[in-house]
């Protein structure tokens, strides 16, 4: 007797495929992921040097803070018209709604840095207020 050869798969069946493993790409990869959460927020929380130009929207809260603007000049600005540091305390104190009221300092980056603290310490001073914030340029 003869025997007959199925045609088809039969042959071809019984040899498989060879499959890529994912096991090691996919450690790498959450790898890699865990590694960029711990580094991003430790890249974003560095202390800025530089002081803000004052483009970015505010929310609503913070639009309703205390913010006092030095420019290049030095000429101080509040409530965006320009005044003098003595009108200046006088306006803070008639300003101040509520106790432990938050002021915010936006300089000029070519403005000098004593001047700065100068006008810092001097808010201070007015009565109701709890911190003088030194605004930064977000990244």
């Amino acid at each position: 007797m003869r025997r007959f050869r199925r045609r088809g798969r039969s042959s071809r069946s019984s040899k498989s495929l060879h499959e890529i493993p994912l096991t090691p790409m996919i450690d790498t990869a959450l790898t890699l992921l865990i590694i960029f959460m711990v580094a991003s927020p430790i890249m974003h929380n560095a202390i800025k040097v530089t002081l803000p130009d004052g483009q970015a929207q505010e929310s609503e809260q913070v639009q309703k803070e205390l913010i006092v603007y030095v420019d290049k000049d030095g000429v101080i600005y509040f409530n965006e018209k320009k005044t003098t540091l003595n009108e200046l305390l006088v306006q803070l104190k008639d300003a101040i709604t509520q106790d432990d009221q938050v002021v915010f300092v936006n300089g000029d980056t070519s403005t000098s840095y004593g001047s700065v603290i100068e006008l810092v310490d001097k808010i201070k001073v007015v009565g109701g207020i709890k911190y003088v914030a030194l605004a930064t340029k977000q990244a």
